[in-house]
């Protein structure tokens, strides 16, 4: 699904070329299948935020939003274990070897619970495999979401898309 390799791009770390494509990211957002009317405004909202901002001053705001405050962290595992490396490095080694089944490798140095890299997984999966895959991480893109609402970061917008998109697979289950 090509909106989870947008959704990673825009919840990765803002570098110049992503802030130099951000015309064409929204191009590409109108020309997504099975996108829904408020999932496109929530992202050209988004963009448009984006946009105001030169690229140095979205990095800040990025370190500041995900990489000082915990309670924000893309590191999804981090929300269930905090820093205990007993109980968070079986979860992942779980989750590189799964990647690694389906032909993602994981770059050195990067953990694979970082949502940008789990959004990149998702894109490659089929509607079944994502529910499945989201299911599992619910509860966290819930409290990351209310977390970044809180704090009255546009971020939030995007959340709050993998996260309904995780209802509409649980929906879709029950038909």
């Amino acid at each position: 699904m090509k909106l989870f390799n947008l959704l990673a791009k825009l919840l990765d770390y803002p570098d110049e070329e992503l802030m130099k494509h951000l015309g064409e990211i929204t191009e590409q957002v109108n020309k997504l299948p099975d996108i829904s009317e408020q999932e496109t405004a929530s992202i050209q909202e988004f963009i448009s935020w984006m946009d105001e901002h030169k690229t140095i001053a979205m990095q800040e705001i990025y370190v500041n939003t995900f990489d000082i405050t915990p309670e924000n962290d893309l590191h999804l595992t981090h929300h269930l274990f905090g820093d205990d490396n007993r109980d968070r490095g079986p979860a992942l080694i779980d989750l590189s070897e799964h990647y690694k089944q389906a032909g993602l490798e994981v770059k050195k140095g990067e953990l694979p619970d970082y949502l940008p890299l789990m959004l990149e997984y998702l894109s490659s999966l089929s509607d079944i495999e994502v529910r499945i895959f989201l299911g599992d991480v619910m509860k966290i893109l819930k409290v990351l979401a209310e977390n970044l609402e809180k704090a009255k970061s546009p971020y939030a917008l995007l959340i709050r898309i993998v996260e309904n998109r995780g209802y509409l697979a649980k929906a879709a289950e029950g038909e």
